[in-house]
């Protein structure tokens, strides 16, 4: 038994933050049946480059893996008939698409308590289903500006970047399959299930996290900081070597300071009055970063990374995407797996960071769309002759 084996969630969903969440659940042994549109190809994300052939993807395999397909016309009396006879059998319908398609689809808990009162319908899209930003597409590239991200992010005299990953859709996928878990957790107790409305945005805006409350409490301006730095602690941020690779050191305790000044051979730096405090480092930080980056130009990074690791003092090298994959923790933690595939071959990926117990996971490739239509239909109990009819009548596209 794998953790999630009990669970059956009918996901209508694309691109990126919606198949991130339930991959996840998927991994966990969840049946993630994957409702797909015909007249539109199914799942966009299967359309995107680069390394892209006719409907299967790179990009596709990334957040499908491990799901079953199915094409169906939602918006055809025939294909709510079906996708009503899976509501029946699931635990939960999960869509990723703008704030007011649900309802317009008929995939909320009104529309479907009818057919299974125990039926969760979570709802993850760019701006709710509330409010007046409710019926615009919503894009991690979008959130990220509109909530603040990219005005914290980048150097202070250049313009507003956002993160180098789709963070707003990766950590909204997350919520997602965290909100569904626990939705059903309490569906199950009372036998009453109910509508999530989710939001990138709301994500987003959560993420601010501690500057928010800065800001709300205490007149906080942020911005960005140069190098990366962090918005109070000092030294955290980058640094670069005599070589120019560039490394972050990060003294998040006193004790990391302390280490740190006698690492670099100027233990006096701990008990100078500039610095001796998180509040002194702060209020002094242009000469304190001045003094470091003085230090640092002294010897290649790959130096300073031994000696400051040997000092206990947190520190590691700002790798590119190539140097992360074939480190040797990534290969000690068993991150890049292997999954066949009857076009690409061999696909590997990176496992999801989920682990319960020593449980290993299983892995299959991302579906074919439609792929696991017969199945499906055998374990709904349709005769070929039901199928014939609800394919006629255009359930199928």
């Amino acid at each position: 038994m794998r953790p999630l084996d009990d669970i059956r969630i009918i996901a209508i969903e694309q691109y990126g933050a919606g198949p991130y969440g339930s991959v996840h659940l998927a991994d966990l042994g969840a049946d993630v049946i994957k409702v797909e549109d015909p007249s539109h190809g199914g799942d966009v994300g299967r359309y995107v480059p680069p390394f892209q052939e006719q409907e299967d993807s790179l990009f596709f395999e990334t957040f499908n893996r491990n799901k079953r397909s199915l094409s169906l016309d939602l918006r055809s009396e025939s294909g709510k008939r079906v996708f009503q006879d899976l509501v029946r059998t699931a635990d939960a319908v999960y869509s990723n698409l703008r704030g007011d398609v649900p309802a317009a689809l008929g995939i909320t808990y009104d529309d479907l308590a009818h057919v299974n009162p125990r039926i969760v319908c979570v709802s993850l899209s760019g701006f709710g289903a509330t409010g007046p930003r409710r019926r615009q597409p919503g894009y991690d590239y979008i959130l990220q500006g509109l909530t603040g991200w990219m005005s914290v992010t980048g150097e202070p005299d250049g313009a507003p970047v956002k993160t180098g990953l789709s963070l707003v859709d990766f950590s909204g996928g997350l919520v997602g399959a965290l909100t569904l878990l626990a939705a059903v957790h309490v569906a199950r107790r009372s036998g009453q299930g109910m509508d999530c409305d989710l939001s990138l945005y709301d994500v987003a805006t959560s993420m601010l996290s501690y500057e928010a409350t800065w800001h709300l409490n205490a007149d906080w301006t942020p911005g960005r900081v140069s190098r990366s730095a962090h918005p109070s602690l000092v030294p955290f941020q980058l640094f670069a070597g005599s070589d120019a690779r560039w490394f972050v050191v990060a003294c998040a305790k006193e004790k990391f300071w302390q280490r740190l000044a006698k690492a670099i051979d100027l233990p006096e730096l701990a008990d100078d009055p500039r610095f001796e405090d998180f509040a002194a480092r702060y209020r002094h930080r242009r000469e304190l970063i001045e003094i470091l980056d003085g230090v640092f130009d002294g010897e290649a990074t790959a130096h300073w990374i031994r000696t400051l690791e040997a000092a206990g003092v947190p520190v590691g090298a700002v790798h590119s995407i190539a140097e992360a994959l074939q480190d040797e923790h990534t290969a000690a933690r068993g991150l890049i797996v292997d999954i066949s595939h009857d076009r690409f071959g061999t696909v590997r990926q990176v496992r999801s960071p989920v682990r319960v117990g020593d449980q290993s996971t299983e892995l299959r490739r991302a579906p074919h769309r439609n792929e696991h239509a017969a199945e499906i239909f055998s374990e709904l109990q349709y005769s070929d002759a039901t199928v014939a009819e609800l394919a006629a009548a255009g359930a199928f596209g």
